[in-house]
């Protein structure tokens, strides 16, 4: 149940990083000086990306060594 989840969460999160990084390239290309915030905008969906794809990414070794199969 939490894989599906952590899952659904992490495909919104990369169209959420997605998003970010086009709006921030755009700030950068129509101004001159964009504002710092406006450069850091994509860290924050980035920083919970990792986190949930390296969940994502050890699950199948975690449920591997229980012994266990994931039901998906």
């Amino acid at each position: 149940m939490w894989s599906k989840r952590i899952r659904s969460t992490h495909r919104w999160l990369s169209m959420t990083f997605l998003l970010t990084v086009v709006i921030t390239a755009i700030a950068v290309a129509t101004q001159d000086q964009p504002a710092d915030w406006v450069l850091y905008l994509p860290l924050f969906p980035l920083a919970f990306l990792a986190f949930s794809g390296v969940y994502l990414f050890v699950l199948p070794y975690k449920t591997k060594r229980r012994g266990t199969v994931s039901a998906e």
